[in-house]
């Protein structure tokens, strides 16, 4: 990437975790000489000069297997935009974090990476937006977060699914380097 203006990082999130996986991306910008400007979507309005930036990483999480509501809403505010400049997505699930968890079988890894992959080819047709670069995120399981109903379904859900059920910690499942394998990636594009 030869732009040496900012680097647009926009994130939407219930339970924070997509923004963590945004500050990382920007950290790993940063180390790399670039600069990295952090926005949550839900904050993002008109007064947003996306001129100003030559490239766009957009980090979502998914719940019920949708994508953040204010995440759709940007994207199709903000395409054509987003169509001129390097953009990327990085889609956040647990779905995602069953399909690289090594000790479910092959035929469960199989169907969540399917499963995460309709759930990121349903948010492009929801927004009409189709980045160059995409990628599924292992999410994490923030028992700390929920409230009472919530860690309750949440556990019962991952004990179903072979997941994490200590309720005392939260459970974070993001492969770190492979997010710092996507950003040498993108800087080289």
């Amino acid at each position: 990437m030869t732009s040496m203006k900012p680097i647009l990082l926009v994130y939407a999130t219930r339970q924070g975790h997509a923004r963590a996986v945004a500050e990382h991306i920007g950290r790993a910008l940063e180390a790399r000489g670039y600069t990295a400007q952090l926005a949550d979507a839900r904050d993002c309005d008109a007064s947003l000069d996306l001129e100003a930036f030559g490239a766009a990483i957009l980090t979502a999480s998914v719940h019920l297997g949708k994508h953040e509501k204010e995440m759709v809403k940007f994207v199709r505010a903000a395409r054509p935009t987003l169509e001129r400049i390097p953009a990327a997505f990085l889609s956040v699930s647990l779905t995602e974090a069953n399909a690289e968890m090594t000790h479910n079988p092959p035929e469960k890894r199989s169907e969540s990476a399917r499963m995460a992959a309709e759930m990121m080819d349903a948010f492009f047709e929801e927004t009409g937006w189709h980045p160059a670069r995409a990628q599924p995120v292992a999410g994490a399981l923030l028992y700390s977060r929920y409230n009472v109903l919530v860690r309750w379904m949440m556990r019962r859900i991952a004990r179903s699914e072979g997941g994490d059920v200590d309720t005392s910690r939260d459970h974070v499942y993001t492969d770190w380097e492979a997010l710092d394998r996507f950003v040498e990636a993108f800087v080289r594009e």
